[in-house]
Order: structure tokens, then C-alpha cells, then sequence
């Protein structure tokens, strides 16, 4: 009986001591962010990994920072001083950062990092974790809302970049308007910016002009002018990545939601509980809410058509919708 009351205050003893080690270890762990062009502050895709930072921040008591990326030749720089600080974990945010994080992470073995919408494959390095998101599943909701709302059976699509990435919101936009309205044109080009928010304006001018009534961008910080065109013109815009509501609450129909904010929270609960996902690509869609419809929807769309919504994720979510994320796949839509 002795032995037996000894090995149980020893359990005991070694429960006690890991219950005061971890807030420790927490308050110890420090998490870094290297941002896209767009910036911190860009109201949408940085923003959203950011306020997933501080979110983790304020849950967890770890210590957050970023540096922020003006150019494309920040990245690796930024990366390089991040890792010399000696952060637990160093995310980049963006797949233009693809490069610069599997060099840095090669060069440091012993360093983890995190990288949002690019994925490695085979080649992940074991020590960076890849989260990645299914846009078109989202984009292919909104454009569902824009088919049944428009009114002159014109709607638009401002895309940033011309990226595999970008074009999954374009396809999963298309393929939601003409299941809605197949009678309805998607008028499409791209900024080739994600900072131009005055070539996003133009863009989106131009399509209201040609009778577009409802316009999807999925451009970073050019949906800033795409936004302004739409209230300006009193017409309909649809935000990206965050609810983008508040930027003009009255022109801002609904958003396609990308939870980059959950991601990297997630990760960094996953870190702390010793269970990073080094080597390994996470993919976030409906079935795991990593994606949706901004909450705001119920402002402007009616209920009806949100009910309709709702019936189109369950039936993605059982796979009997299968959004199409290419040209391809559109065109056999």
C-alpha cells in the first residue's frame, strides 16, 4: 500500500508541476507574422491573419508581432529577421511568399514556420506547416446571392492577380451566378495589382457602366476601390476574405469569407499543445468552417434566398455539389 500512495503522490506531484510549467510556456512562446504587400492594415486577407494573431494573443498569453512587406524583395529579408529574433513559429502570409519561406526554413532546420494558401507537397519541409483554403466554395455561395439579385442580369468579377488562387474565386463566382441566373453575363478582368485600389475603381466603374449591378472582387486592396465605385454609383459591391460590411455598410451586399483568422489561431493552439503540423498542408472549406458567407448577409439579402444558401452548403458539404475551382471544371459545370 505504501508503494502504491507513493507512486500516487509522485503522479500527483508531476501533474501539479505540469500545471504551473505550461501557462510558463506560454507566456514564453512569441508568434510572427511576415505580411503580404497589402499590408497590416488592409481590411482584408493580412488583417484577418493578424487580428488570428492577437486573437491567440489575448486566449493563449503569447507574444505577437508582424513586419510588413512593401514589396516582393521584403519577403525573405523579413523573414531572415524574424528568424534571427527568435520567434516559435515565423508565418507567412501569402502565396507570393512560397519561395521565400521554403529557402529560409531550408537554411534553418530547427525553426518553424507557416505559410497561408501555398502548399508544397511532396516537398513540404518538415518544419513548416501549409494551410490552404477552398475559395471557390465561398465565392460560388455569393455569386449564388448575385445571380438571384440582380436586376439587370449583369454582374462583375475584379480579380487581383492572375493566379491558379485568384482564379478559384473567378470559377466559383461563374459557376454560383449561372446555377442562380443562367440568363446572366459575368463580366471579368483583373487589376494585376492587389494594391492599385484606383485601377479597382476604374475596373468596377466601367463594368457599372455597362449595366453591372452587383461586383465581386477577390483583389486585396483594389476591392478598396472597387468598394468605393459601388457606393459611389449607389450599386452593389461583394467584399473578400473579411466581412467587409463596414467599409460602406449600405453598398456591401455580402462577402466570401476566408477564415485566415481561424488558421492561424488554430496553428498556434496546435503549437502550444505540441502538436504542430510540421511537414503537413491543412486544408480549410465549408465542412470545417474555414470558409462561408459573411454574417452581415442578412442585412441585404433577403431570407429567403439565405434559406436557398444554407440548402447549397449542406448539399457541398455532402459532396453532391462539387464547386468547380478551374476553367475546366467550369466548363463541365
Amino acid at each position: 500500500m505504501k508503494k502504491i500512495r507513493s507512486i500516487q503522490m509522485a503522479v500527483l506531484g508531476l501533474i501539479l508541476v505540469m500545471s504551473f510549467a505550461l501557462p510558463a510556456l506560454a507566456a514564453d512562446m512569441k508568434i510572427a507574422m511576415v505580411t503580404d504587400v497589402g499590408g497590416v492594415n488592409d481590411q482584408s486577407f493580412n488583417q484577418s491573419a493578424w487580428e488570428g494573431l492577437k486573437r491567440a494573443e489575448k486566449d493563449f498569453g503569447i507574444k505577437v508581432a508582424y513586419k510588413e512587406s512593401k514589396q516582393d524583395a521584403d519577403y525573405a529579408p523579413n523573414m531572415e529577421t524574424l528568424t534571427d529574433a527568435g520567434y516559435d513559429l515565423i508565418w507567412g502570409i501569402g502565396f507570393l511568399m512560397g519561395d521565400a519561406i521554403k529557402e529560409t526554413a531550408e537554411l534553418n532546420p530547427d525553426q518553424k514556420y507557416a505559410i497561408i494558401d501555398f502548399a508544397y507537397g511532396d516537398e513540404t519541409p518538415k518544419n513548416v506547416a501549409c494551410a490552404v483554403f477552398q475559395e471557390e466554395e465561398p465565392s460560388f455561395l455569393v455569386g449564388y446571392i448575385a445571380g438571384k439579385m440582380t436586376k439587370s442580369d449583369k454582374v462583375g468579377f475584379v480579380g487581383g492577380i492572375k493566379f491558379p488562387l485568384i482564379e478559384k474565386f473567378e470559377y466559383g463566382f461563374m459557376a454560383g451566378v449561372k446555377m442562380a441566373n443562367p440568363k446572366a453575363e459575368v463580366m471579368r478582368q483583373y487589376a494585376e495589382s492587389f494594391t492599385d485600389a484606383a485601377k479597382g475603381k476604374a475596373i468596377a466603374n466601367n463594368m457599372f457602366q455597362q449595366g453591372a449591378d452587383i461586383v465581386f472582387h477577390a483583389s486585396g486592396g483594389v476591392g478598396d476601390g472597387v468598394i468605393e465605385a459601388a457606393k459611389e454609383k449607389g450599386q452593389w459591391a461583394i467584399g473578400v476574405d473579411k466581412d467587409q460590411n463596414f467599409l460602406a455598410p449600405d453598398n456591401v451586399l455580402t462577402s466570401a469569407m476566408k477564415r485566415v483568422d481561424n488558421a492561424i489561431y488554430d496553428t498556434g493552439k496546435r503549437l502550444m499543445d505540441g502538436q504542430f503540423s510540421g511537414g503537413q498542408t491543412v486544408v480549410y472549406n465549408l465542412k470545417n468552417d474555414g470558409v462561408g458567407i459573411a454574417p452581415t448577409s442578412s442585412k441585404h439579402v433577403p431570407e429567403a434566398i439565405l434559406k436557398e444558401v444554407d440548402g447549397l452548403v449542406a448539399k457541398i458539404k455532402a459532396g453532391e455539389i462539387v464547386v468547380p475551382a478551374t476553367k475546366d471544371a467550369f466548363d463541365k459545370f
